[in-house]
């Protein structure tokens, strides 16, 4: 007979050692291979968080140059298979193709037509600077433009914003989005994560455990939030009466959505962005995406939702802790993540794929860790149906 786990969903149960992360939800701290991501992902760049991650597996030494001439040289690569993914990026939903097209990805590439990359740029580094490419060509295609090429002499997270929205991109933005990637790069055994180690867990290839992760990104319960915090937060700006022109703090504008929120409750609808399954005070995640909207307004940058998401959120967290004073529901990582995306200039229709190009660090980092490990991932079940006959 399988033996009893501590609850289905493998919940409290210990399937992986790994180096990689560490999540404490009582305390509400994020530990990336050795950092605190409130101190960290603020001052790293995406190349800083690729060699922590990917070092932290192999003991190879890696600089953040390094990696930044590797991650260009690949986007540029990547970009030149465009033409060879059919109707991938045709797709009407942004993770169908990226799903897609790094499906079509060959690690055999890597070294075809005697270019260096198979010592200078393993797969993790591959597969990191093509999610990034076909990400952002998806989006552009969509929209019924033309994919634009990667600047190999720009650093990943910035070229990707770039090549989203097709316009250079300010030293503020370019810091929000790094901060983005960074904060979202790895987080404990999340689904997405575990499915990519079950497939490496077969000895199965890089790319065939990062499809796999994707594909779990893309369910409405691990990586789809994002985008309805925006639909929320567009609702409560409509229902706000008397405070037109209202500033981050105004008063009046906490109390319009203050409003909103108690309606909100009253009619039995859940409040996004509120809340996680396993933080227990607030997110620090969000803690560092709120400081990043907040470095874009000190920077001037704008947007109505800035101002609201702030009121919002402070309604929401007194309504939730009057309406369940036993339990501890704060902002978690998707509230902030929706209106940071927002500032920078990506349309919610991108903020799954742009989850998964700052994720696809640590699941190719999670993949090799357990092609290291070379352990097959097999959990029991227990039986619930009619005996044998």
């Amino acid at each position: 007979m399988a033996s009893e786990t501590k609850g289905e969903g493998l919940d409290g149960v210990v399937a992986v050692v790994t180096a990689l992360s560490e999540v404490d939800g009582a305390a509400g701290r994020l530990n990336i291979a050795g950092r605190d991501v409130e101190g960290w992902a603020a001052r790293a760049s995406f190349e800083d968080a690729c060699a922590l991650l990917w070092s932290a597996v192999d003991g190879q030494s890696r600089s953040s140059a390094e990696v930044q001439k590797n991650l260009g040289a690949l986007r540029a690569k990547a970009f030149a298979s465009l033409p060879d993914l059919g109707r991938a990026l045709s797709a009407a939903d942004g993770m169908d193709a990226l799903r897609a097209a790094v499906g079509h990805l060959q690690i055999g590439d890597l070294s075809a037509g005697g270019a260096p990359f198979a010592s200078a740029a393993p797969a993790s580094s591959y597969v990191t600077a093509a999610t990034a490419v076909f990400a952002a060509a998806w989006n552009r295609v969509r929209l019924g433009k033309a994919p634009i090429a990667p600047d190999p002499s720009l650093g990943h997270a910035e070229d990707y914003l770039r090549m989203i929205t097709g316009a250079p991109v300010s030293a503020a933005h370019a810091r929000a989005i790094s901060t983005y990637l960074i904060t979202v790069s790895d987080h404990g055994m999340n689904a997405s994560t575990f499915a990519a180690r079950v497939v490496a867990s077969t000895q199965s290839d890089m790319i065939s455990a990062i499809v796999a992760a994707i594909g779990a990104l893309k369910g409405p319960l691990h990586g789809g939030a994002p985008g309805p915090v925006l639909d929320m937060l567009d609702a409560a700006f409509a229902s706000r009466k008397g405070t037109e022109g209202a500033e981050l703090g105004d008063n009046s504008l906490v109390a319009s959505a203050s409003r909103w929120i108690a309606s909100e409750l009253e009619a039995g609808r859940r409040i996004m962005g509120m809340g996680h399954r396993i933080y227990r005070v607030r997110d620090p995640r969000a803690e560092v995406l709120e400081k990043a909207t907040l470095a874009l307004i000190d920077a001037g940058v704008r947007t109505e939702r800035l101002a609201l998401a702030r009121a919002v959120e402070r309604a929401a967290k007194s309504a939730l802790a009057a309406k369940y004073p036993d339990r501890k529901l704060e902002a978690n990582v998707e509230f902030y993540t929706a209106v940071l995306l927002d500032a920078v200039g990506l349309p919610r229709e991108a903020f799954t794929p742009t989850f998964a190009v700052g994720r696809v660090i640590g699941w190719s980092a999670h993949v090799m860790e357990q092609h290291a490990k070379g352990r097959l991932i097999r959990p029991e079940s227990r039986y619930i149906g009619p005996p044998a006959t």
